[in-house]
């Protein structure tokens, strides 16, 4: 209100202080309602960051996972195939055997069977398959598997002295367990 000598006077009515102090609390009360959102974002934001971090590891790794994967595939793909080759060799050589064991005058079928083997072998070994000595190693049952015990003056204990069937690998992998005979001149065989 303005004073009939028309200065203005300093002095305010209690409504007019009451709003005053209102309004102040309401902007302390809204600026701290802005602080505590600002802090619950910034807490989701560094959560969603930290997530996504992860993700994007996982995701890598997933990624890293599938190529190895996929190398170690196509390095494997033949292994079944090469399982049926094997076997085709295994009838080459034991036409070999039974050919030369025989008087008959079959030499040239002999070379043509060598040289058919010899090529099998070949193929084999380009493609990572080959066959691996058994006879006079010690006896390793996750690459060979024992068809018999004898007792054998000549070979230490469990030792390979025969060799039915040869052993093959592909590249560093087991494709075909050799069978053989082992050595077994201990003097407690209580097996």
């Amino acid at each position: 209100m303005i004073p009939a000598d028309g200065k203005p006077t300093d002095k305010k009515t209690a409504s007019e202080d009451q709003v005053e102090i209102g309004a102040e609390v309401s902007q302390d009360v809204q600026e701290e309602d802005c602080r505590e959102l600002l802090k619950k974002r910034e807490k989701e934001l560094k959560d969603t960051q930290e997530r996504i971090l992860r993700l994007a590891a996982e995701l890598e790794n997933t990624r890293k996972r599938l190529e190895r994967e996929k190398a170690e595939g196509i390095s494997y793909a033949n292994e079944s195939i090469m399982r049926q080759l094997v076997e085709v060799v295994d009838n080459l050589e034991r036409a070999i055997e039974h050919g030369e064991k025989k008087d008959e005058n079959c030499e040239g079928l002999l070379e043509g069977v060598r040289m058919t083997l010899k090529n099998f072998l070949d193929v084999l070994a380009r493609f990572g398959a080959e066959p691996f000595e058994s006879v006079g190693v010690v006896f390793d049952p996750n690459k060979h598997e024992a068809v018999f015990q004898e007792q054998s003056p000549d070979y230490p204990d469990m030792t390979v002295t025969k060799e039915f069937q040869k052993g093959y690998t592909l590249r560093d992998r087991l494709l075909r367990p050799a069978r053989v005979g082992v050595a077994r001149n201990s003097k407690n065989n209580s097996c």
